[in-house]
């Protein structure tokens, strides 16, 4: 959808061509210093879209009523799947050093994924929401090894997550594709999926043990911290399948030569 449309390439901020990319803890710093205003932003829209899916999921899983864990999951994941494909490409796009103006480059790149990212986003919500209304089911007489394994799902759900929602700002592919996609990249690359993971789920895990003294912190790091640490994992294994930056470079090229005299 995103990666290969000329509207991308507006002028703004970004590295000189030439710059050789750092690495590590040097590479963090780099994307935070340039990039963190639209990271801030990007995650907190992201969150606050989240909220709906949280509330009714909580609720369900309270009082035992099923209703607003299936509403919570299907409407609820709905409505968070554009702001998370947002903040993917924002992520995405700091990563391959592309230049641009945030909130210009954000809305043009919701306005083309909203859609598809709907289907996507009821399916995993939903399938998130059951996970953690069974947990909350679950008594001390419930088997250790189903208990392992609804922790298992929910690892597998999220990796998956992760990578479904990475793909939408890049291509127009049916739910199916990126299903299947999102598997073969997840099992492919399980070094980098675990190292995405181990962010994201580290700090869900913090968040909520600490919760509610955790709230100023989620405040602050919203969904862009979780979101910075699942993307620097598993874009090199983006770039490699899917040739990223090379075609991003082919396509500049091919519009700088189209604005020639």
């Amino acid at each position: 959808m995103g990666l290969f449309t000329p509207s991308y390439l507006k002028d703004g901020p970004g590295v000189a061509p030439d710059a050789p990319r750092k690495k590590g803890l040097a590479r963090l710093w780099e994307l935070l210093s340039r990039d963190f205003t639209g990271f801030y932003l990007a995650g907190l829209l992201a969150m606050l879209s989240a909220l709906p899916f949280m509330v009714l999921v909580s609720v369900g899983c309270a009082t035992h009523a099923v209703l607003p864990v299936l509403l919570g999951g299907v409407l609820g994941g709905m409505l968070a799947a554009p702001q998370l494909c947002g903040l993917a490409d924002t992520m995405l796009r700091a990563m391959r050093d592309e230049p641009g103006f945030w909130w210009a480059t954000y809305r043009r790149a919701w306005k083309q994924n909203a859609k598809a990212s709907l289907a996507p986003g009821a399916v995993l919500g939903l399938v998130l929401a059951m996970q953690l209304f069974t947990w909350g089911l679950l008594s001390p007489e419930n088997s250790p090894v189903f208990r392992v394994m609804l922790i298992v799902g929910v690892v597998l759900v999220c990796g998956l997550a992760v990578y479904i929602f990475a793909q939408i700002p890049l291509m127009d592919l049916p739910l199916a594709v990126l299903l299947k996609n999102a598997i073969l990249l997840f099992l492919g690359y399980l070094n980098r999926s675990a190292l995405a993971l181990a962010g994201v789920l580290v700090y869900a895990v913090l968040m909520w043990l600490f919760f509610p003294l955790s709230t100023g912190v989620m405040v602050l790091t919203n969904f862009w911290l979780p979101g910075l640490l699942a993307m620097t994992g598993i874009y090199p294994a983006l770039d490699k399948s899917f040739d990223i930056e090379n075609r991003i470079n082919a396509l500049r090229e091919q519009q700088l030569n189209s604005e020639k005299p």
